[in-house]
């Protein structure tokens, strides 16, 4: 029997088959043994235990057209990334690397900033000149008010998507609108530290309407963005794309050279500063991590 892994918990898998139901699956030992990990999204084969129990064992994963190690989903066709616009406001390095994360996958990305009722006009516009030259659709909604939740339906309808972001930010409730009928645990931000805790435990796949599917993943709070070459970095923050080969030197890195049209970019307001510096700092950890 063939069917999409939901939801994977303390080892345990639940695979969903079509006018089957939902069968709660073991993952063989032969996976184990290779060091592969079956993942939320995944299309598997399935051997049925207990017909009665629902129960299986997972004989076979097909092959994936994606995957995310963190949050831990596969086959994912974009991935809505939320953040707030205020309290807590938005980390950019954090969102930078997610941004790179999903580039490097090929995945689109949808940026969206909750809690606009909290904001002020600035703080909106100043997101938008960061993510929008980039080529990022950037939503505003707030889900106390239920602004905007309409519009975020259309992005998702009819793909999967992996909703991610920071604790604290509203993501919880965001589904809690885009899907009524599943009840998440909505958790405050901690005053002490302005972060909040971590409401979502594992990674699942959740149906909003037919065709449309959404897994809500675990809230970051850090990404290492560190298992590849400093020289492919450029190639994942796409407003630097239109200023490759005009640069003095070919091979450009964009941090130290002179003559740099990326640098220049910057100056002349065509790149914002956030992003480039955030390049910066992602560009010196990898040379630093080639050292060692």
């Amino acid at each position: 029997m063939q069917g999409k892994i939901i939801k994977g918990i303390a080892g345990f898998y639940y695979v969903d088959i079509v006018e089957s139901g939902l069968y709660e699956c073991k993952a063989r030992g032969v996976f184990r043994k290779e060091k592969m990990k079956p993942l939320v999204g995944d299309e598997v084969e399935i051997e049925v235990l207990d017909e009665t129990e629902k129960t299986g064992n997972i004989t076979q994963v097909l092959p994936r057209k994606n995957e995310l190690i963190r949050p831990a989903v596969a086959n994912i066709d974009q991935a809505l990334v939320v953040f707030a616009v205020t309290d807590p406001k938005p980390h950019y390095n954090l969102l930078d690397r997610f941004l790179v994360m999903m580039e490097r996958k090929e995945i689109p990305v949808v940026l969206c900033f909750n809690k606009q009722d909290l904001s002020e006009e600035k703080e909106l516009q100043e997101l938008e000149a960061v993510y929008r030259p980039c080529g990022y659709p950037v939503i505003f909604t707030s889900a106390r008010e239920q602004e905007n939740i309409e519009q975020v339906k259309e992005l998702l309808r009819g793909k999967t998507t992996t909703i991610a972001g920071p604790s604290g930010v509203g993501k919880s409730s965001l589904i809690n609108l885009l899907q009524p009928d599943v009840r998440m645990e909505t958790g405050s931000i901690s005053k002490k530290i302005a972060r909040g805790k971590h409401t979502t435990r594992h990674s699942e796949l959740i149906l909003v309407e037919k065709g449309t599917y959404i897994i809500d993943t675990p809230g970051f709070s850090s990404l290492y963005v560190n298992d590849f070459e400093k020289e492919e970095l450029k190639a994942y923050f796409p407003e630097f794309l239109p200023f490759e080969g005009q640069c003095r030197f070919n091979g450009c890195s964009h941090v130290h050279e002179p003559g740099c049209a990326v640098k220049e970019a910057v100056e002349n307001g065509k790149i914002h500063p956030i992003r480039y510096q955030d390049y910066v700092e992602m560009y010196r950890e990898l040379q630093e991590k080639k050292r060692y």
